[in-house]
């Protein structure tokens, strides 16, 4: 699994994380559990590597393997 995340696109992905995490509090009833969705781009921040880029080619960091 090769690095495909770079710096400013972790930076981007752990901020929209937190904006969904900040969902739980704002929603009421059972809509706010769209912000477990804010895990996919904080784990993809976390391990450096989208299986969307994978499929499209896109590498965003500029020391990747």
């Amino acid at each position: 699994m090769n690095r495909n995340v770079g710096t400013v696109d972790k930076a981007v992905r752990l901020i929209l994380a937190l904006i969904l995490f900040s969902l739980y509090f704002i929603l009421a009833g059972n809509i706010r559990f769209i912000a477990v969705i804010g895990f996919v781009p904080l784990l993809t921040a976390l391990i450096s590597w989208c299986p969307i880029y994978r499929l499209i080619g896109i590498k965003s960091c500029k020391s990747c393997d």
